[in-house]
């Protein structure tokens, strides 16, 4: 991945990284109030030996109390010691216990011992840390004497008595906050780019073109408000969902400019991806702009395109292909937009044996004749075979993907599906798009007309764009 893929998720998936970050700050906030404060208390050693006063004799002595003082700092941890502090200063703890809070440390370069107790207590700690020091200046005495001597050639000698803290070591509020940040922004970023990279979601055109050849003629923007005003007809004539269908409509018109396809199918590789909203709002911009348009109902298993329309679906395609009423008795007419509409009908117990049927080619053969476009509201590709038999009778397919939805493989199989009937993608819709994502591929500006934005996700890898139609 490059710096600019890394930027890419970042921006796409910022709510995990902050939402991460967000879990560890309080992670850590919480452990700072939780855990018992400690204080630390410090006392200083210094030890010599006893030599001459010649110079060979005082850098021998040097060297010598530099190698023992190392050693006085691992007798630190020994059970005698703590055993005699613990006698002193009458405590309940066990040698093992007192050992934990303890620890001694050789400054650099010196014959200087640090020990340091960290305890609850201030107090305590600064009782401790005295006591300590006091027991090690006792037994390096007892240590260091020679038998039979009263008098030792090394010592320890106190030089900073134990101090009496006055503000804990830990936790640090401040410390652990910055941490936090950190290492919940880190966490966060790791945390997106491994969604991204096990994500197979369609989200730009790279994706769309990993699945099919076929080009991208239009991406809706989300709409909130889309399932209370599914019809374009019911926004405003400037809102970003009609400017996108009218785009979808100028981009249709340049599909396969040498031959007269009239006849589109519009479907999806799975349900819930949009796919009849789009077909009944491609029909109404259509309609809109004078051409004589007839949206035809061909889910006959969940019809929804009459009833967006407020349209009466009892009469309709099945009542035709079973010849009780003429294609032009069952046609109706949606009036705030000119469109006319084929219903589906009632639903019949055997869709694919009518959708393949010579009554249905019949009667698309006579839609085709009466009318400049014919949109097909289909059902979706993976489930059932009906889209599959609907393409055979149209001049193309239209494929709606959901954007974060439908997958690459899921793409591929349903331009798979078309391409095993004789058919193929006249081009893809990504439906659903982020607002944020109008901005980066998909966007609406005024000028010349409308169109694609160029962008680096819209361009091939050698930076030239891929695609850019004005009207």
């Amino acid at each position: 991945m490059e710096l600019r893929d890394y930027l890419r998720v970042i921006r796409r998936r910022w709510r995990i990284i902050v939402a991460t970050a967000l879990v560890v700050v309080a992670a850590a906030l919480a452990y700072t109030f939780a855990v018992t404060p400690q204080y630390q208390s410090t006392a200083r050693l210094f030890v010599t030996t006893q030599t001459d006063d010649t110079a060979s004799d005082l850098n021998q002595g040097g060297l010598f109390s530099a190698q023992r003082v190392t050693s006085y700092a691992d007798l630190i941890k020994s059970r005698e010691l703590a055993s005699t502090v613990i006698k002193d200063q009458n405590l309940d703890l066990t040698p093992s216990e007192l050992s934990s809070k303890v620890s001694a440390s050789v400054v650099p370069e010196t014959v200087n011992l640090e020990i340091s107790v960290k305890d609850p207590s201030p107090r305590q700690a600064q009782a401790l840390a005295q006591g300590y020091s006091e027991a090690l200046v006792d037994l390096v005495r007892r240590l260091e004497t020679p038998s039979g001597q009263t008098t030792t050639p090394i010592k320890a000698t106190i030089v900073d008595p134990a101090s009496l803290p006055t503000s804990p070591v830990s936790p640090q509020p401040l410390r652990n906050l910055a941490l936090g940040i950190v290492l919940g922004l880190l966490l966060g970023v790791g945390i997106a780019i491994v969604r991204d990279l096990l994500d197979t979601t369609v989200k730009s055109t790279d994706d769309i073109a990993s699945g099919t050849d076929a080009p991208i003629l239009g991406g809706i923007p989300f709409d909130g408000s889309a399932r209370q005003r599914p019809l374009v007809t019911a926004l405003d004539s400037h809102a970003p969902r009609v400017e996108a269908f009218r785009v979808l409509r100028t981009n249709l018109q340049f599909v396969d400019v040498d031959s007269a396809a009239k006849v589109f199918v519009v479907t999806s590789a799975l349900p819930e991806e949009g796919k009849t909203s789009t077909a009944v709002n491609l029909a109404i911009t259509l309609a809109q702009a004078g051409h004589r348009t007839v949206l035809i109902e061909g889910d006959l298993r969940r019809p929804k395109a009459a009833a967006n329309l407020g349209l009466d679906n009892a009469v309709g395609v099945t009542t035709v292909l079973l010849g009780r009423v003429t294609v032009e008795d069952a046609i109706q007419k949606h009036a705030e937009s000119d469109l006319h509409v084929l219903a589906s009908g009632a639903i019949p117990p055997n869709p694919a044996e009518l959708l393949q049927s010579n009554a249905m080619s019949d009667l698309v053969k006579r839609v085709r004749d009466d009318y400049d476009v014919v949109v097909v509201d289909a059902p979706p590709l993976l489930p059932v075979t009906d889209a599959a038999l609907l393409a055979t009778h149209g001049d193309g397919a239209l494929l709606v993907v959901r954007y974060g939805s439908t997958t690459r493989d899921q793409l591929a199989q349903a331009a798979d599906r078309l391409a095993q009937v004789g058919s193929a993608p006249v081009g893809v819709v990504l439906n659903m798009v982020p607002n944020q994502r109008r901005s980066h591929g998909y966007g609406y500006g005024y000028g010349y007309g409308y169109g694609y934005a160029p962008t680096p996700e819209a361009n091939g890898a050698d930076g030239k764009q891929v695609r850019k139609r004005k009207r």
